[in-house]
């Protein structure tokens, strides 16, 4: 049998790439002589840049000058990848900012991409944002001037924005003839009850004042802008509302977009069995999330999918195993994901015979 194993990462324990592998490792323990394909899985957060360059495909690695270990990839047909997260990602954090935090380091890393002459189109990664700045932070580093009412520099991170009083985006160099696009999961848009400071703004370290701080500072570059607001506009902190105004850029499913860039359609129509997973299987799972894409691809494809999961919020069944309920704890199972998902690998192998 010819299996495809194409999970997330675990978010906060353990990345795509050792998922999958961890997973082969057990259903190898039982069926050593099934065809094994793995393709770890990215959806525009962290994780995507690892879940590309694992597949082999033929792709650069190309350092920055910003931060430590920074890198974007470009693949043969000029499509630069940027993730946000290795660049200014709330990995990056020793302690939660969400008035400070900003994208200025992505938009130096955005400089870089475009005055590279092989760069023909970018897919910019927008998942795993510690900031709820708009893109602004970004905007400036790419040559905007974004000025208080007295002409001054306004302060960067979201506690600045309710100082902009005009902007200026002429310095910004322009789009390479593909176009730019943000990657993500989620279509929220920039202001409201599930704009980018309602909803995500908390999980940034924002409390209920700070929260309508931000969510008062992205209305006033609203106003000032005098763009629209959009779906997907709150991805980020706001990030693709701000890259838009620069260049008019495309939002895309980063599941998919991923999906397709490292051939996963074409895997799971070869293959006779796909095995998908997340840390945590909930109602959002289905909806622009790495296991709801893979399903659809499966589904369509009509393949049998066998699902690995940290925890559930849903009921399971035969085709799924959660890794709290093999393991001893949720406290064991998160500190030592490997070992529950290799147990894991092997009881979905053991349950394939059925």
């Amino acid at each position: 049998m010819k299996v495809l194993i194409a999970p997330d990462s675990f978010k906060g324990t353990i990345g795509s790439v050792e998922c999958a592998q961890a997973i082969a490792e057990g259903w190898f323990s039982q069926r050593p002589d099934d065809e094994l394909l793995l393709l770890p899985m990215a959806d525009g957060g962290e994780g995507t840049l690892e879940a590309i360059e694992f597949s082999e495909l033929r792709v650069t690695r190309i350092p920055t000058s910003v931060g430590a270990g920074a890198f974007w990839l470009l693949l043969k047909d000029g499509t630069a990848i940027v993730e946000l997260a290795i660049i200014c990602g709330i990995t990056h954090l020793a302690h939660l900012d969400p008035l400070n935090s900003n994208t200025f380091e992505l938009g130096s890393v955005l400089k870089e991409v475009i005055a590279n002459p092989n760069v023909k189109r970018i897919l910019i990664a927008v998942g795993g944002s510690a900031s709820t700045d708009g893109g602004v932070g970004a905007l400036i580093a790419l040559g905007a001037r974004i000025r208080d009412k007295d002409g001054d520099p306004i302060a960067l991170g979201g506690v600045g924005l309710k100082d902009v009083a005009s902007m200026d985006l002429t310095q910004i160099p322009g789009a390479p003839p593909g176009g730019i696009f943000c990657l993500t999961d989620v279509r929220n848009p920039l202001l409201g009850e599930m704009g980018s400071a309602r909803v995500f703004a908390p999980q940034k370290g924002a409390d209920a004042q700070q929260v309508l701080l931000l969510e008062e500072g992205l209305g006033q570059l609203k106003s000032i802008a005098g763009h629209d607001d959009f779906p997907g506009a709150g991805a980020a902190g706001g990030t693709p509302y701000g890259l838009n105004l620069a260049w008019n850029i495309g939002i895309e499913s980063g599941a998919l977009a991923v999906a397709s860039i490292i051939g996963l359609p074409a895997a799971i129509a070869d293959c006779d069995l796909v095995i998908t997973g997340e840390g945590k299987l909930d109602s959002q799972s289905y909806y622009g999330k790495v296991l709801g894409s893979v399903t659809e691809l499966s589904k369509a494809a009509k393949k049998r999918t066998f699902y690995c999961v940290g925890s559930s919020d849903l009921p399971t069944d035969s085709l799924a195993i959660t890794l709290i309920d093999i393991a001893p704890s949720p406290q064991a199972a998160m500190e030592q994901p490997h070992q529950w998902l290799v147990k894991a690998g092997a009881e979905l192998a053991r349950r394939a015979a059925y």
